[in-house]
């Protein structure tokens, strides 16, 4: 069993009348997460109802709000309960389902959840407004990859286990790089293994999320769209250019690309700017939700060539910093300016502004390169982040701006904001 950080959270939650949204990409370890915390529940005596929408037998209670009603009268009675709803987003008008639910006042917690599918991102955040919370779930983060890999030893001392041991802490870095953090990928004992359970996730998404979508005849062109962006992870992206390079038109790349981000494959990074006339055009840029996702459709899982590894260490930095950021109120940005400078990322909060540099490398000595330097004049940040494999140091670059140079590790209990 992998632990997830996502379920204190929702323990936590238990005791709120709102329902429990849990959304997230297909196969992240949803329902894995929801039968741990029914066990939790069961483990207290608690009365629980667990009803799945992939299972046929199921999904006669889903016919009506009336069906799941009874069933819920029948095995609660009079007593309060905790109602497990998964993959809900099978469900058709499942947001109108569940608000029609909430608002029955029933003796009951609903915990709901399903893939983040359009239907899922859309009409139940909007059918739900007020009556839910939601919890965001990703594929295994760096740090529960790390401590399933240790045996959970150093719980809470994560950043002792990467400065002591140096060559065990890149080993498990470069193996998260290559493969990525998809529970049943992660479980796999051989390289062979994973291999044929990433390729079954994905053919699954495409042929079930996207085929539903689009059509299965139509998905070759998607499916050239998810190999492009995999090789420009890190890069600005022109739309009318994957436009031409694909022969589709430009409002169905933007279209793909809405897909994409909809259903918790790819997140679309903007770029930071004060003064539109100055600063490089609002071409984004795209991170993978998951890097063992990125290398297959790049044809390099288990082995990313050493060209884009840079950019790989990019993307895991974003998911750390993102999972960190959450509920900070911050926004992560790049920054790149029309004289070729740039910064990988850029956190703002307020009218704070952190840039962050990610190298995939062991730093003697804090750098500041030229790019970093344009932007510390432009902007005269009062903190910028330097993150790479093993050199910590601070060093202050004026009497108003520090460099923190950070070892990756350090990143698990040195908090941003």
């Amino acid at each position: 069993m992998i632990k997830r950080a996502l379920f204190d959270d929702l323990k936590q939650h238990l005791n709120q009348k709102e329902m429990s949204l849990v959304v997230g990409p297909r196969q992240a370890g949803k329902t894995t997460l929801m039968r741990s915390l029914e066990e939790y529940l069961q483990k207290k005596d608690e009365r629980t109802l667990f009803l799945n929408l992939d299972i046929e037998h199921d999904r006669q209670f889903f016919a009506s709000q009336d069906a799941l009603v009874k069933k819920i009268s029948l095995e609660f009675g009079t007593h309060f309960g905790y109602v497990f709803l998964d993959e809900i987003q099978r469900k058709e008008d499942a947001g109108l389902f569940l608000k029609g639910l909430y608002d029955m006042n029933l003796s009951c917690k609903f915990i709901v959840s399903g893939s983040g599918s359009v239907e899922l991102k859309e009409k139940i955040h909007e059918s739900l407004a007020g009556r839910k919370r939601i919890f965001e779930m990703t594929t295994v983060t760096f740090a529960e990859f790390v401590h399933f890999k240790t045996q959970y030893k150093y719980e809470g001392r994560l950043q002792n286990f990467f400065d002591v041991d140096k060559i065990a802490g890149r080993e498990l870095l470069n193996e998260y790089l290559a493969f990525g953090g998809y529970p049943r990928v992660v479980l796999s004992e051989t390289s062979s293994e994973k291999q044929k359970t990433i390729e079954e996730i994905y053919r699954s998404y495409v042929e079930r999320d996207i085929g539903a979508l689009l059509g299965v005849k139509k998905t070759d062109d998607f499916t050239r769209l998810v190999k492009l962006l995999a090789h420009q992870i890190g890069t600005l992206v022109s739309v009318s250019e994957l436009s031409s390079t694909l022969g589709i038109a430009t409002k169905t790349v933007q279209q793909y690309l809405w897909y994409l981000e909809k259903t918790c494959i790819v997140r679309k990074v903007t770029p930071y700017f004060t003064n539109a006339r100055k600063e490089i055009t609002k071409a984004p840029l795209f991170y993978f939700e998951d890097l063992g996702l990125r290398n297959f459709s790049a044809g390099e899982f288990g082995s990313p060539r050493e060209g884009p590894f840079g950019h790989i260490f990019e993307n895991v930095l974003y998911t750390i910093l993102n999972e960190q950021l959450r509920f900070a109120g911050a926004e992560i940005h790049f920054w790149r300016s029309k004289d070729g400078a740039e910064v990988d990322f850029v956190v703002v909060k307020g009218n704070r502004i952190i840039p962050i540099e990610a190298k995939y490398k062991s730093l003697q000595k804090p750098e500041v390169t030229r790019s970093l330097r344009s932007f510390i004049t432009k902007y005269n940040p009062i903190d910028v982040w330097l993150v790479n494999l093993e050199l910590n140091d601070d060093v202050q670059l004026s009497p108003h701006t520090t460099l923190h140079t950070i070892a990756f590790g350090q990143l698990f209990d040195k908090p941003l904001l």
